[in-house]
């Protein structure tokens, strides 16, 4: 799967997986309370970096992702800073009471790594797709969450996790992600949208893989005579109200796009914020209401309409809804 071709971004080509365990292992490198839980996933989620270079510092807890957590929220309690790791969809589905309760409900300085997000890890197949995890992290109170966009995103994203006092979530993706900001340069601020791209038309408010996809969209529609702003939307809890405000009333439409289910996503908490503050034409880009099949990613993003000529469309749209309203 190919993403900022059009954009002209540089391809990297370590999953973005990969470049989470060289994150992690930096950090723990840096601070010695930092310690890893894992859940028998190390080799898929990359957590295993500091299995083999701070071992006393790594608890592979088993396939048991309560206890995964609520080890996690001890260890915490006793002022180490735990990052709990394992796929989003076995944490969410096997452990959503121990997050809340435990993590949650006591503000407690855990960060939780929701590995293998969204449908790009393909042929794994819809039991491991994390699709629900902005909806139901988002509907816990004290939560950050942070979904980072390119590699140097998911470095910053990480030693801002690790600092940040309180619970994260950090989502994290299979697939190669290419570099839209230069590496160990990422401007990163939790709860600060970054702008990508200019533009006075609408704009597309992205996060995650979507950002890249983004970009694509915007060149095509630059060629149309239509200049898309494009916001990287790194931090979807808190969000950053100022900036999806100032770009409704600026632009006048705009169009979200994300890896994750429409219902409950992060494209329905931007529309209550843009109806609070410049209400202006929208349209959403995200998986409709199912499942989706075990494929590669490439035809898994074709078919569930995540290509960049879906938010063409879904651009198109809510630029001449503007033009007649």
């Amino acid at each position: 799967m190919k993403l900022g071709i059009q954009a002209g971004l540089k391809p990297y080509d370590q999953p973005l997986r990969n470049v989470f365990g060289e994150a992690l292992l930096a950090v723990a490198t840096d601070n010695p309370r930092v310690v890893v839980l894992d859940g028998d996933l190390g080799n898929s989620t990359k957590a295993e970096t500091v299995r083999h270079a701070f071992p006393e510092r790594f608890f592979n807890i088993g396939i048991a992702e309560s206890n995964l957590v609520g080890i996690g929220a001890g260890l915490a309690g006793a002022g180490f800073i735990p990052w709990i790791t394992s796929f989003s969809s076995f944490l969410l589905c096997n452990a959503y009471d121990q997050i809340r309760l435990a993590v949650a409900m006591g503000n407690v300085n855990a960060k939780i790594l929701g590995s293998h997000g969204g449908i790009t890890l393909g042929k794994d197949g819809p039991t491991q797709m994390g699709i629900e995890d902005f909806a139901l992290v988002g509907g816990l109170p004290t939560f950050t969450m942070l979904v980072p966009s390119d590699p140097a995103c998911m470095h910053a994203a990480v030693k801002a996790a690790t600092d940040h006092v309180g619970p994260v979530w950090l989502r994290s993706s299979r697939v190669a992600l290419p570099q839209i900001y230069a590496m160990n340069d990422c401007p990163f601020e939790i709860g600060k949208a970054n702008v990508v791209r200019q533009g006075d038309d609408l704009t597309i408010i992205a996060c995650g893989i979507m950002v890249a996809t983004a970009l694509d969209a915007a060149t095509t529609l630059a060629g149309e005579g239509i200049e898309a702003r494009v916001l990287d939307m790194h931090t979807l809890r808190p969000m950053d109200n100022e900036a999806i405000a100032a770009a409704a009333g600026e632009t006048g439409a705009v169009v979200t796009a994300e890896e994750h289910l429409l219902q409950g996503g992060f494209g329905a908490n931007i529309a209550r914020v843009v109806a609070q503050s410049h209400p202006v034409p929208m349209r959403f880009v995200g998986l409709a209401d199912l499942y989706c099949d075990s494929a590669d990613p490439a035809d898994l993003v074709l078919k569930y309409h995540l290509t960049a000529a879906d938010i063409v469309l879904a651009a198109r749209e809510a630029v001449t809804a503007k033009m007649t309203r």
